[in-house]
């Protein structure tokens, strides 16, 4: 019998963490077939959620939207473009996931890659993930990275800082290493986010084979992890148990890419990758487990039970999820006026089986409704410029040269 977290502090042990592997173990489709946050061939755009019987949660899309959009391409021909972010003199970066960052500069994408970029684990899903700024960075010029790390047979989600000087990066340092080092190419999280505190909150994944592995505490598989600008330990980071890992400020993740600070209500806001169905979208707080793989509202890409909790005790319930699956990737808080008043605050969330970014309608702290823009498209990353427009990230599945970087503006 698996035993119940204690007060969020769940750790896999002895004949109880032999079992729940095992368990997993049998119920999982092939590594092969776990291709994680691209989903597989069977779960076609709009056809995710596995065998239909097993799931009583089933929902009908969300309806197209209904303001009339303006999409302009800044950018296009670039290679499963990851991440986009803002510069204080206007300048747009974006990050290819083969391991590149490309510069748009005055409405133009320039021809040179950024150089002093470091090598990166592009395999599977690995590759270079998030660009993010530093909050002083019109005084220091400094980026934080994070990417895979390593070789093929020993891997790791890394996050590095580096100076920017308009074209290329210099004293690239790692500061941190995800641990233990995988063997396998998918679900590295990669996204970064600095919180109201300061400090530096990032997303691991687990790595899809080892799903187990985001209940023990004594990895950093399936976290959020909150590190101090130079990859130091905050003394106030919450505690999960003997043997944990001080990075760690929530467990039980399966493979988030989406975290956002939204500032006016204090809130983190992290979404995550489900198996078949069972995406979801949390509310981040301190020393708290989200439950995968002991609870999901998803099933295996084989149709197979992975858990048959949807609940588990000691365990948070998302504050959204989605199912069938959308594979969301890429999470923004709308906050300007460029956009009609009731989109202020909402959620925007970019979805790749899906096809489509999202629009979480909120009323406060509630949903009140759910939209979808770009049907067709699929999108890496969303994010709200300085400017009050969307800017987004379009790619290809299979890596072709086909990326887009768009700007959305309400149309006239």
């Amino acid at each position: 019998m698996i035993v119940a977290p204690d007060r969020f502090r769940f750790a896999l042990r002895g004949a109880a963490a032999a079992f729940f592997a095992a368990a997993l173990s049998s119920c999982s489709a092939p590594d092969a077939a776990s291709a994680g946050d691209d989903k597989t061939d069977a779960a076609k755009p709009g056809k995710g959620g596995g065998d239909p019987k097993l799931q009583t949660t089933l929902a009908e899309p969300a309806p197209e939207g209904a303001l009339a959009l303006n999409v302009e391409t800044l950018a296009e021909g670039l290679v499963n473009p990851w991440s986009i972010a803002f510069l204080p003199d206007g300048t747009l970066l974006v990050s290819e996931r083969a391991g590149r960052i490309r510069i748009i500069r005055d409405g133009a994408l320039s021809e040179a890659p950024v150089a002093g970029v470091p090598d990166v684990v592009a395999w599977n899903q690995g590759g270079l993930f998030d660009i993010l700024p530093h909050p002083d960075f019109e005084t220091n010029n400094i980026l934080y990275l994070a990417y895979a790390h390593g070789t093929e047979e020993a891997n790791a989600t890394r996050i590095a800082r580096a100076e920017f000087d308009g074209a290329a990066l210099a004293n690239l340092t790692p500061i941190y290493d995800a641990a233990p080092q995988k063997d396998t190419g998918h679900h590295f999280g990669g996204r970064l986010a600095w919180g109201g505190d300061g400090k530096l909150y990032a997303t691991i994944g687990e790595g899809s084979k080892y799903k187990e592995r985001a209940q023990d505490m004594t990895s950093s598989f399936g976290s959020v992890i909150r590190l101090n600008e130079d990859g130091s330990i905050p003394d106030d980071n919450p505690t999960f148990g003997d043997g944990e890992r001080p990075e760690l400020y929530s467990k039980g993740h399966r493979n988030p890419q989406g975290l956002a600070y939204d500032a006016a209500r204090g809130v983190l806001w992290e979404h995550e990758h489900g198996p078949r169905g069972g995406d979801e979208i949390n509310i981040i707080e301190a020393g708290k487990n989200y439950g995968w793989p002991l609870a999901s509202y998803g099933v295996d890409y084989s149709g197979a039970r992975i858990t048959p909790f949807t609940e588990y005790g000691g365990t948070q319930q998302p504050f959204k999820y989605w199912t069938p699956s959308i594979a969301p990737s890429g999470l923004a808080v709308y906050r300007g006026s460029l956009f009609p008043g009731d989109w202020d605050g909402d959620l925007l969330v970019g979805a790749m089986a899906g096809a489509a970014l999202h629009r979480v309608d909120m009323n406060g702290m509630t949903i009140v409704g759910e939209e979808r823009y770009l049907t067709g498209e699929r999108i890496r990353d969303v994010r709200v410029g300085p400017d009050g427009a969307v800017y987004a990230t379009t790619e290809d599945r299979g890596g072709e040269p086909v990326g887009k970087v768009l700007k959305i503006t309400p149309a006239q």
